[in-house]
C-alpha cells in the first residue's frame, strides 16, 4: 500500500513537472521606439527642386510648342522695329514712361487702366486683362516697352480687331506723326507705308539728329562768345 502511494505521489510530482516545464515565461515584447522629429518640408534643397521642376516644366511645354520661350531681356527698338521711325520710338517710349508710374520698366493693370480712363476709352477689368494677354509673351501680366510697341505693330499691321481695347490705344495716343519726317503723313498707319519705302530712312533719320546737335552746339559757343564779349565790355 505504502509503496502505491509513492508511486501515485512520484507520478503526481511529475506530472506536475512536466506542467511546469511547458509553460515558459512569455518573451518581452520589445520596446517601441519614439518617434523621431520629422525635418521641415520646406527646405532650401526642397525650394530649389520646386524651381528646377518649374523650369523644367516650362522648357517641356516650350517644347511641345504650347507655349512661346521668354525673350532676351536685352531689347533693340530700332532693329526688331524697322518700320518704326526713331522720332515715333522715342515718342512712344515718353508715352510708356508718362504711364510707367512704379517706374519698373512696365505697365500693370491698373497703370493700363489709369491710361485707357485718361485717352478716354475705360475698360472693364476683364477687358484690361485681355489687352495684356494678347501682346504678354512672356506671361507675366504687365507690358513690357517691347510689347508696348508690339501694339503698334499689330495695329500698323490690321492684326487687331476694330472694336479691341489695344486697337483704341492705339488710335488714340496723341502722337504727331507730322513732327516725324515721314514725309507729312497724315496718320500712324500712312506713316508706317511710307517709312517702309523709304530704304534709307534710319541713316537719314540718324544724319538728322547729328545735325541738330551739331546746330544746338553753333548756338551754345556763340552764346558764350556773346557773353565773354558783354563780360569784357562791362570789365573795361
Amino acid at each position: 500500500m505504502a509503496s502505491e502511494k509513492l508511486a501515485s505521489k512520484l507520478q503526481q510530482r511529475l506530472h506536475w513537472e512536466e506542467v511546469d516545464g511547458g509553460l515558459q515565461p512569455a518573451p518581452r515584447a520589445a520596446p517601441v521606439p519614439e518617434p523621431q522629429p520629422q525635418p521641415s518640408a520646406w527646405t532650401p534643397t526642397t525650394r530649389a527642386d520646386a524651381e528646377l521642376s518649374a523650369q523644367l516644366n516650362r522648357r517641356l511645354v516650350i517644347n511641345e510648342g504650347a507655349a512661346r520661350p521668354r525673350r532676351c531681356k536685352v531689347f533693340h527698338p530700332y532693329s526688331e522695329f524697322p518700320e518704326f521711325s526713331r522720332r515715333l520710338i522715342k515718342d512712344l517710349e515718353s508715352m510708356f514712361k508718362l504711364y510707367d508710374a512704379g517706374r519698373d520698366g512696365f505697365i500693370d493693370l491698373m497703370e493700363l487702366k489709369l491710361m485707357m480712363e485718361k485717352l478716354g476709352a475705360p475698360q472693364t477689368h476683364l477687358g484690361l486683362k485681355s489687352m495684356i494677354k494678347e501682346v504678354d509673351e512672356d506671361f507675366d501680366g504687365k507690358l513690357s516697352f517691347r510689347e508696348f510697341l508690339l501694339i503698334f505693330h499689330k495695329a500698323a499691321a490690321g492684326e487687331l480687331q476694330e472694336d479691341s481695347g489695344l486697337m483704341a490705344l492705339a488710335k488714340l495716343s496723341e502722337i504727331d506723326v507730322a513732327l516725324e519726317g515721314v514725309k507729312g503723313a497724315k496718320d500712324f498707319f500712312e506713316a508706317k507705308v511710307q517709312a517702309l519705302n523709304s530704304a534709307s530712312k534710319f541713316e537719314a533719320e540718324i544724319k538728322a539728329e547729328q545735325d541738330e546737335r551739331k546746330q544746338a552746339e553753333e548756338k551754345r559757343r556763340l552764346r558764350q562768345a556773346a557773353f565773354r564779349e558783354l563780360k569784357a565790355a562791362f570789365s573795361t
